[in-house]
């Protein structure tokens, strides 16, 4: 590519971050998708508009998900004729977007996108046993009710309905990323009150954005929400 073409961030929208089980206890990811692509078409005219690509994704989610991009552009206002495409990357879902969507314009693929990303722990999908799965797909194939009643309960054993909580941690690991970041602080020789001083700045830098109207224009309510309920700006180092 010897003449890239310009690319720009022309702005953005997100909606609240909000501890898991609170304000947005019974909202998927697509639901967040949905509000923020939309918040997005509103604040730039974009109603009917057909864009070359929309590119979204999460990391937590249902196989209900499995073309989330495409289904929350179909619902954001956007014409019906803009693709898109999920993604997924820990903790850099967005940003893998925002590079590939850059990516696309440079190359002069297309002139115009949209990216972005939402992850939800509020609503995570319980897998049952493979025991259970193999059972539900006999009973599908098998013929008339009598044949499925006896699929169902030939053999049943309670074990099969206990339930699978996906844990947010790392496979091969088995840690959390909080684990893992405590034995990164260690490895660097980290000392726990810097960290703390570093996280109760986090949240004062924070609050005084919020102050001064640095959101006000990026931050769109919603669920009853208008601000992250993730701040602690009156907590201390003690």
């Amino acid at each position: 590519m010897t003449n890239p073409q310009r690319v720009a961030i022309l702005g953005g929208v997100r909606i609240p971050f909000c501890r898991n089980n609170t304000a947005y206890a019974d909202v998927g990811n697509f639901g967040m998708a949905v509000k923020v692509l939309g918040a997005v078409v509103e604040k730039f005219g974009l109603h009917g508009v057909e864009l070359g690509e929309v590119a979204f994704g999460a990391v937590i989610k249902h196989a209900s998900d499995w073309n989330l991009a495409r289904e929350a552009t179909l619902s954001s206002g956007l014409a019906a004729t803009t693709p898109g495409f999920t993604t997924a990357r820990a903790c850099g879902t967005s940003l893998d977007n925002a590079i590939v969507v850059a990516n696309k314009i440079a190359a002069g693929q297309i002139e115009a996108g949209i990216a972005g990303g939402a992850d939800t722990t509020s609503d995570v999908p319980i897998v049952y046993s493979r025991a259970l799965q193999q059972r539900l797909l006999r009973v599908n194939r098998a013929r008339g009710g009598w044949e499925k009643f006896k699929t169902a309960v030939s053999g049943f054993s309670l074990s099969e309905l206990k339930p699978s909580f996906p844990g947010v941690m790392e496979p091969r690991t088995g840690l959390s990323m909080g684990e893992h970041c405590e034995l990164m602080a260690r490895q660097w020789k980290i000392p726990r009150q810097d960290q703390d001083a570093f996280a109760l700045a986090s949240h004062q830098k924070a609050a005084a954005a919020y102050a001064r109207g640095f959101f006000s224009d990026l931050v769109v309510p919603f669920r009853g929400v208008d601000r992250d309920n993730i701040l602690r700006p009156d907590t201390t180092l003690e």
